[in-house]
C-alpha cells in the first residue's frame, strides 16, 4: 500500500507552533518504524495515516484515497492500535470485543462466532473468551486489541507505541507477533531494540522529519541527535 504525504503541516487549535511541519514522504515498505523524542510529532503523524487527524495544510493519501474526503473507506483498509489498549476495548467480554468489528459485514451469527473463535485461538485468548475484557493482564489486553483490529483484515496496521505499557516478556511477545503479520505495519516506538527487522525508519524532531533510512543508520542518527552514546 502506498502512503503518499505531500507538503503537510498541522497545528492543533490554540497552539502557535505546528506539531508536524513541512512533511513530504512516500512509503510503501512492509515494515516502517517512526522514532523521536516525546512531542516530536510522531504520534500526530501516525494519526494522519487513518484520518484521525486531518492536516491543516497539505494532503495525505492512502492507497490513492485522500484522508479528508475518504475517511470511512480508509478506515476499512487501515487499522489503528493505540498505546493503551483500554482506550479501544469497547465491549464487556473478550469474545464480544473481537466480534464487534464484524457486525456490519452481513455475516450470520454462526459465521461471526466461527471467525471469533479462530481469532482468539490465533492470539492465545481462547480460554478467556467470556472473561471481562478490562480485567485481562496488560499483555493480554494488547493481544485483544490487536485481535479485534486484525479480525477485520486491514491492509495496513498503524501502531502507536504498542509496547510502552508492557513488561519485557510481553514486549517480546508483541514484537514477535508483529513480525509475522502479513499486513504492512507502521509502528511508532521508543523501543529501539524492536527496529532491527524493519525496512525503513523515520526520525522526527521538533515537528519535522529529520532522517529517513535503514534501522542501524536511523538509530545511530537518533542517538547522536539526543546526545546519547551508542
Amino acid at each position: 500500500m502506498l502512503i503518499d504525504i505531500n507538503d503537510v503541516s498541522h497545528r492543533y487549535p490554540g497552539r502557535a507552533k505546528p506539531v508536524v511541519d513541512d512533511l513530504s514522504v512516500r512509503l510503501d515498505e512492509r515494515r516502517i518504524a517512526v522514532i523521536g523524542a516525546n512531542g516530536s510529532g510522531k504520534s500526530t503523524f501516525a494519526r494522519m495515516l487513518n484520518g484521525l487527524v486531518i492536516p491543516s495544510v497539505g494532503s495525505v493519501n492512502i492507497d490513492g484515497l485522500h484522508t479528508s474526503r475518504h475517511g470511512s473507506q480508509i478506515r476499512k483498509k487501515v487499522g489503528f492500535c493505540f498505546t493503551d489498549p483500554d482506550s479501544q476495548i469497547v465491549m464487556p467480554t473478550v469474545a464480544e470485543d473481537v466480534a464487534f468489528g464484524l457486525r456490519r459485514r452481513g455475516w450470520s451469527k454462526a459465521e461471526i462466532a466461527a471467525r471469533v473463535d479462530d481469532q482468539l485461538a490465533t492470539y492465545g485468548l481462547e480460554r478467556h473468551a467470556e472473561h471481562a475484557a478490562h480485567l485481562l493482564s496488560g499483555g493480554q489486553k494488547q493481544l485483544l486489541a490487536l485481535a479485534s483490529i486484525l479480525v477485520t483484515e486491514p491492509d495496513l496496521l498503524i501502531m502507536d507505541e504498542p509496547t510502552t505499557l508492557l513488561d519485557l516478556r510481553n514486549t517480546r511477545m508483541v514484537a514477535d507477533l508483529v513480525s509475522g503479520l502479513p499486513q504492512q505495519v507502521v509502528m511508532v516506538t521508543h523501543d529501539l531494540d524492536l527496529l532491527a527487522d524493519f525496512d525503513r525508519v523515520l526520525v522526527f524532531d521538533q515537528a519535522r522529519l529529520v532522517h529517513d533510512g535503514p534501522p542501524a543508520e536511523a538509530v545511530a542518527f537518533y542517538r547522536a541527535l539526543m546526545g546519547v552514546d551508542a
